[in-house]
Parts: structure tokens; C-alpha cells; sequence
């Protein structure tokens, strides 16, 4: 088994903020309430690994300021046993999100500071002295500095992954949803030197060109199939992982193939949704270095996508390996 992972990229903090209802322009709604979460790769990916299992060596690296977000994103990351080492102090404040909750509909808007993620570059990992089996790190798109153009490898996140990979540590990637042009050039170098991908089918097929979805909705399993193809003719070396709420997909270097629908959930189960995509990502990565087979290393994660979405924030629904495992067994899923 594997059981070292270092999470590398974006820290931030989610200030949830709750209103009974969303103000007019240049107008006032009061707020109600208000709960501070982690938030981001970093935080959400190795605090659900931690939790699935407290054996796992998960050390983080990435940037926060100086200041009380991140005092306390890294407070949280250290009382769970993380190695918070190479986070780095920045000029810039800690990264967060404003989120603006509706009482009544549960509707949500998100204000984003980019803040010290921004500042997060290849100077702050010190890849000769990393000491882990996979090397994950995300998001793509909101890591400026990696993000930026490199005239040898495309950006300078891909050149980071060749220095990895150069190491033999296997090396893994995350993404946000965003649909302009650039999604492309900022993700197809990095696929060069990545032993896995886990995107949404939203940012995969951005990626591809191929559209997951139909004019009403629905997912096109042979699109999805077509993308991960393209991923591995990009240079993904071991396994690409499209995940969706109603699936999970995983093609392996061999063209082999497996789609896993999700649990069927019974209504009132889902409280949030806010860190299902990371949970989602935890409970692959898992699977993975825990020598699972593809089918389970699917079933895995997407039970604990559906731990993730039984609370409100990004962290607090994660079970553990035991219990990840029994509520696969709860619930019936979807139809195929």
C-alpha cells in the first residue's frame, strides 16, 4: 500500500454569510448568521484523506498570508494530524471566499480573492526533498503564478510535474470549472506528465471539446469515454477519472473502461455540496494507493462524495474507511 500523499496548491478560507434574501442593486439585506469553513484543494483533499485514514502521511503545501484565515486553515489542517510544513507565508492575505447563502432557497453566490494562492510557484515546492508516493495538486486555473505560460513545457505547472514525476512519485491533478478558451492551454501540458487526472465532466469536456451532457441534460457515456481517451493521448499516463453526480467514470492506461453510477440517496441526505468534488478526489486517490480495483476504487469514491454531502461544509461529513465503506452498502444506485 501507498499511503503518502503530499496535497499541494490552493488554501483558502469559505466565510459562509446567510441572508434572507439577495439585496437589489444598491440595496441592504441583513445578515443572519455567519460560519467560517476551509476551503479549496489543499485543505478539503487532505482533510478527507486524513479522515478516511489517520495512518496516511498526508503533508500539504501551498501559501496563506499572515493573518487570522490563515492561522486558521492551517489550525485546522494541524489538529488533524497534517504535516502543515511547507505552507508558506505570504505577502498577500489568505486566499477566501465570500459566500453569500439565501435562507429560503439555499441559493448561493460566491465572491473570490485570489489573495496568496496567486502567489503559490515552483520555488515553493522543493522537489528533490519531497517525500511521498503521489503528488496531488489543483486547481488548475486558480494557481496564477503555475498557471503562467512557460516556453519549454506550456506552463510552469507542467514543468513542476516533469521534475516530479523525474523523482518517481506519481503525480496527480485537479481543476475548477471554467469554460473560456485558455481552460485548454493551461491544462493539456500538464496532462503530459500526470499519472492521474480527476476532473468533473464539466471541466473534462472543457478540456477535450467533446460536450458530456445533450441539449436536455443528460450525460453522453461515449462523449465522457471519448475524453478520457483524449486525456491519455495527451499523456496521462495510469488512469483519467470523470466524475458527475450521477457517476463516476475511470479509463486506465489500457483502454480499459468502468462507469459506476452514484448512491441513490433518500431525500433530506444532502445538506451541502460544497466539497462533494474533493471528497470525490480523496476517496479515488484512496482507493488507488490502497491497491483497490478500478471498480472499487469508483464505488469508493463515490461513497464518499455522498459522506461529504450529508453536511453543509467541505470537511465535516467525511467518514471514515469503515464507514465510507457501509454506506456504500446502505444505498442502492442509480440506474446505469
Amino acid at each position: 500500500m501507498l499511503n503518502r500523499i503530499t496535497v499541494a496548491g490552493n488554501i483558502l478560507a469559505d466565510i459562509v454569510k446567510t441572508v434572507d434574501a439577495y439585496p437589489e442593486k444598491g440595496m441592504l439585506s441583513t445578515i443572519s448568521a455567519m460560519t467560517h469553513s476551509v476551503g479549496g484543494c489543499v485543505p478539503n483533499t487532505a482533510i478527507d484523506l486524513k479522515t478516511i485514514d489517520p495512518a496516511f502521511d498526508i503533508r500539504v503545501l501551498g501559501r496563506v498570508g499572515n493573518d487570522d484565515y490563515g492561522n486558521y486553515v492551517l489550525g485546522e489542517m494541524e489538529k488533524r494530524g497534517i504535516d502543515i510544513s511547507g505552507v508558506r507565508r505570504s505577502s498577500l492575505p489568505t486566499s477566501f471566499s465570500d459566500v453569500i447563502s439565501v435562507k429560503k432557497t439555499g441559493e448561493r453566490t460566491f465572491f473570490h480573492y485570489r489573495g496568496a494562492n496567486a502567489e503559490f510557484c515552483e520555488e515553493d515546492v522543493d522537489v528533490d526533498r519531497l517525500d511521498c508516493d503521489v503528488f496531488h495538486i489543483g486547481y488548475i486555473m486558480l494557481l496564477d503564478a503555475l498557471d503562467a505560460p512557460d516556453k519549454e513545457y506550456g506552463t510552469k505547472l507542467a514543468r513542476l510535474l516533469k521534475r516530479v514525476r523525474d523523482r518517481g512519485i506519481r503525480t496527480s491533478i485537479d481543476c475548477v470549472s471554467e469554460s473560456s478558451g485558455i481552460f485548454r492551454e493551461k491544462v493539456v501540458p500538464a496532462l503530459r506528465y500526470c499519472s492521474y487526472a480527476i476532473l468533473n465532466e464539466i471541466e473534462s469536456g472543457c478540456v477535450s471539446g467533446i460536450p458530456a451532457r445533450d441539449g436536455n441534460g443528460n450525460l453522453i457515456d461515449e462523449n465522457i469515454m471519448q475524453t478520457m481517451k483524449y486525456f491519455l493521448q495527451c499523456g496521462v499516463s495510469e488512469k483519467v477519472i470523470v466524475h458527475a453526480p450521477e457517476a463516476g467514470y475511470l479509463m486506465d492506461s489500457s483502454g480499459y473502461s468502468v462507469k459506476i453510477p452514484s448512491l441513490r440517496l433518500p431525500a433530506g441526505f444532502i445538506k451541502g455540496s460544497v466539497g462533494a468534488g474533493d471528497a470525490f478526489c480523496a476517496g479515488c486517490l484512496y482507493g488507488i494507493c490502497a491497491d483497490m480495483t478500478d471498480t472499487d476504487t469508483l464505488r469508493f469514491a463515490s461513497a464518499s462524495a455522498a459522506s461529504s454531502l450529508s453536511k453543509r461544509d467541505s470537511v465535516s461529513g467525511m467518514g471514515n474507511k469503515v464507514e465510507i465503506l457501509a454506506l456504500d452498502s446502505c444505498f442502492g444506485r442509480l440506474p446505469s
